[in-house]
């Protein structure tokens, strides 16, 4: 076995954490693509920084496809988290799960936003490493589950919370308590979040290496936006579109445009993967 090169960082995490070096590397190959969809300069820039090995990866041994669906989801939440920050005034923005994701960097919002990302303490102390620092930016090393980190934040101006590819490894107990906390604690705001299906949870148990490997394990699954409407009062859909519809497959190559509109056509493929945006 070879030893991990001193000029790169090693990162050794498990479970759903493990499955975030994955993430930024299938935006890196969504970036060095001869279309990207999402373009994200920031995946070379940190996985030039790490000892990974592709060879191993679990994104490597998915279908283009699904790699492609995880750069089709980071750009629609982007195009949505812009209109937000557009709309509203000394915004305040949460990121649950935010990972190694770099879509601060991305968005680059104004001085008048104040943007948290929030994970656990490991995966903080690599952020901390990998990304520039900046005013109004903050890291807050914490489960998004264990609701204590909430009281540290002003609750004085409208607020967004994003969460990617983050509520399949929540309970769905955990999953409604932090969305009503949220929406109980600020005055007004959105929710931004990306769904699996209970067909597409159980899809992925079986196919997604990421999920397989990482020996994840899955919980929270939503068919359709009625489920979080019953269970976090104060909200109301915005919209909900399935990862075939988004706006951002428009981005993609003749030949994947044409699959997504078949499957857009199929009910049990439509809602397999679904991005919700709610207000409050």
């Amino acid at each position: 076995m070879t030893s991990p090169s001193p000029d790169k960082v090693h990162v050794d995490l498990t479970g759903p954490p493990q499955t975030m070096l994955d993430m930024v590397y299938a935006r890196l190959l969504d970036a060095e693509s001869p279309q990207p969809v999402l373009g994200d300069t920031w995946a070379k820039k940190l996985m030039d920084q790490v000892d990974y090995d592709v060879a191993k990866s679990p994104i490597a041994k998915q279908r283009r496809r699904q790699t492609t669906s995880i750069a089709v989801r980071g750009a629609q939440l982007d195009i949505w988290t812009r209109q937000f920050l557009a709309n509203h005034d000394r915004p305040i923005v949460l990121q649950i799960g935010a990972g190694l994701d770099s879509r601060f960097f991305r968005v680059d919002p104004g001085p008048d936003v104040d943007w948290y990302d929030i994970d656990f303490p490991d995966v903080i102390a690599l952020r901390e490493r990998f990304y520039p620092t900046r005013e109004n930016y903050h890291l807050v090393a914490s489960s998004a589950t264990d609701l204590a980190w909430l009281d540290a934040i002003r609750a004085d101006h409208p607020t967004l919370l994003i969460a990617e590819g983050v509520s399949m490894y929540l309970t769905e107990s955990d999953g409604t308590a932090l969305l009503r906390r949220v929406v109980e604690r600020f005055p007004a705001g959105e929710l931004q979040l990306d769904f699996w299906s209970r067909f597409g949870s159980k899809a992925m148990r079986k196919n997604n290496a990421v999920v397989r490997l990482s020996n994840s394990e899955l919980g929270w699954a939503v068919d359709e936006p009625g489920d979080i409407l019953d269970a976090v009062p104060g909200t109301r859909l915005l919209r909900a579109v399935s990862v075939f519809e988004a706006d951002t497959v428009q981005r993609l190559t003749k030949g994947y445009r044409r699959f997504a509109k078949v499957a857009s056509r199929t009910p049990v493929l439509r809602r397999i993967v679904q991005f919700h945006r709610y207000a409050f």
